[in-house]
């Protein structure tokens, strides 16, 4: 009985061509010890093949990589952020500090150090949104105690004046907001949003504390603001954004010209230091009027 040759599907045409591509072909000699040739002997061994083809794991990595990096960065940082409200409180309730050298300690540290930890998101363009989670987290907080839904007093002890929660509404909550607003306008690409924070954190909280310590001499257009405080606000303001200017010029961010932007500098410093003597702290806050005109300053010298 003659043998019918079946014609050749797709599915055959397929497999054929993809088990001829994925064999190897081995010649072996049927008698190895003979001494007259042969010829060889062609034994073929199929490799697995998978279908659809397997995927790298390493082809996941390149997304998931900044998304990963950014949620840890922002989970470390808010946990160092109630690590150092928690440690001033601490030593407050201790009375191992005084109350309102811890409130200014908290005031100059935490914006500085949220500055600081900027490098260690992703360059990703959702870092910046990741980051400013930590401050809209303080924000919603200080909110929800201002208005006393909840109460904490180390919080209210660690960051008021007077012990009163609507405090937490004024400069504390001016505070947040500005560093929200620095995070997502600047980021780490513009000089103006370090130098602002610098001035706001650095040097307002320094002319506070050696206001208080030497402040005897009171300027004569304003008896709440002293010499020493409106020195020692320049000096540090000046000081403090240089040495943040060094730190992000260093990891590469930017390059700049030292010598032009020691002169740039001291102008912000030197016009941030007169706007926060005036007498207008009952009418605006020095946590709205210093990091605004630092801003712009630093946006007319350095053009970004």
């Amino acid at each position: 009985m003659a043998l019918r040759s079946r014609p050749l599907t797709p599915s055959h045409s397929f497999l054929r061509r993809n088990v001829h591509k994925y064999t190897t072909a081995i010649h072996v000699s049927p008698h190895p010890h003979c001494l007259f040739p042969h010829p060889p002997v062609l034994l073929r061994f199929r490799r697995p093949v998978s279908f659809p083809p397997h995927i790298p794991r390493s082809s996941l990595t390149p997304a998931t990589a900044p998304l990963l990096q950014d949620a840890g960065a922002t989970a470390a940082v808010l946990a160092g952020a109630y690590s150092l409200v928690l440690t001033f409180d601490t030593l407050n309730h201790r009375n191992l500090i005084q109350q309102s050298l811890s409130r200014k300690l908290v005031h100059i540290l935490s914006g500085l150090l949220f500055a600081a930890c900027w490098p260690i998101f992703s360059t990703s363009t959702q870092a910046r949104y990741f980051a400013s989670v930590v401050p809209l987290v303080n924000c919603l907080r200080l909110i929800v105690h201002g208005f006393s839904l909840v109460t904490d007093e180390g919080l209210i002890k660690s960051v008021t004046r007077e012990g009163n929660p609507q405090e937490l509404l004024r400069g504390p909550l001016y505070y947040v907001l500005i560093l929200i607003f620095c995070a997502l306008a600047f980021w780490r690409e513009s000089p103006t949003g370090v130098i602002s924070l610098a001035m706001m954190c650095g040097g307002d909280g320094v002319a506070d504390i050696i206001g208080r310590r030497f402040g005897s001499m009171k300027l004569p257009y304003n008896q709440h603001k002293s010499w020493a405080g409106s020195i020692s606000m320049f000096i540090c303001g000046f000081l403090i954004s240089i040495g943040m200017l060094y730190y992000y010029s260093a990891l590469g961010y930017f390059q700049l010209d030292w010598t032009w932007t020691f002169q740039r500098v001291a102008l912000v410093a030197l016009v941030a230091t007169v706007v926060e003597s005036l007498p207008i702290t009952e009418i605006v806050d020095d946590n709205i009027t210093v990091p605004l005109v630092s801003m712009v300053v630093s946006m007319l010298s350095f053009g970004y």
